[in-house]
């Protein structure tokens, strides 16, 4: 067992990235990368739970991804509703908490009853909370978080005077969760494809090659290690 990294963040947010180019690599259909990636998860959450990790969100499908075929997209939510039927209960029997975050309404029915069933099977745990990012965006969580905020100031219970960057975290979806401190993007890719923009502010960055389904334990390691030789000022000096 590889032992465990010093220094280690509270909050890992991961972009899991490069399903579809490791399927075409391998003469696959892209469903075929979307199911090996969904079989990574369980690996990551395992071993951010075994080593004391407090959060784990994952970018599991964000707003833009409903412009992608339809039977690309039928593939992926079944997979969703697979992957939770199939994982809840060794999720609960480990002690994590299953949380979600995004425009959940969007989801097809069947996906919204299977989460909220998971989310509540595993309601006690108190080792990781592993939130999934679904049908997210971070401009639109942005727009919804000023859309609550005005809400409140209109039924009185907020007053613009109120307002600072930590009273508007509050109205985000993330309220209940710190800001990520590290944040690992597979494939190379050197962006943030809308995911977590108020919240990454100051996160470290990893960036590995790496397509997600080839992502194992020794590769998370690596990244944690890189976060714990960092020096985070947080515009200190």
């Amino acid at each position: 067992m590889a032992s465990t990294p010093s220094n280690l963040p509270c909050h890992v947010a991961v972009i899991m990235d490069g399903n579809g180019r490791w399927a075409k690599e391998r003469g696959l259909p892209r469903t075929e990368g979307h199911r090996a990636g969904a079989e990574k998860i369980r690996a990551i959450v395992e071993e951010c739970n075994r080593l004391g990790i407090r959060y784990l969100t994952l970018y599991a499908f964000s707003a833009e991804n409903w412009r992608r075929p339809q039977n690309e997209i039928r593939a992926l939510m079944a997979l969703l509703e697979f992957f939770l039927k199939r994982e809840t209960s060794d999720l609960a029997r480990n002690g994590v908490r299953l949380q979600a975050i995004g425009r959940l309404h969007n989801l097809p029915e069947s996906c919204q009853r299977q989460l909220h069933a998971s989310m509540e099977a595993t309601a006690g745990g108190t080792g990781l909370t592993l939130v999934l990012a679904l049908s997210y965006g971070g401009r639109e969580e942005i727009v919804d978080g000023i859309k609550s905020l005005f809400r409140h100031i209109q039924e009185g219970h907020a007053d613009i005077a109120m307002l600072d960057p930590e009273f508007f975290s509050k109205h985000l979806y993330t309220r209940y969760y710190p800001d990520p401190d590290l944040l690992i993007r597979t494939s190379g890719e050197m962006r943030l494809s809308n995911f977590l923009l108020w919240q990454l502010s100051y996160a470290e960055i990893v960036i590995t090659r790496k397509f997600w389904p080839d992502f194992g334990q020794e590769d998370l390691h690596a990244a944690l290690e890189e976060f714990a030789s960092r020096q985070r000022r947080f515009g200190g000096v």
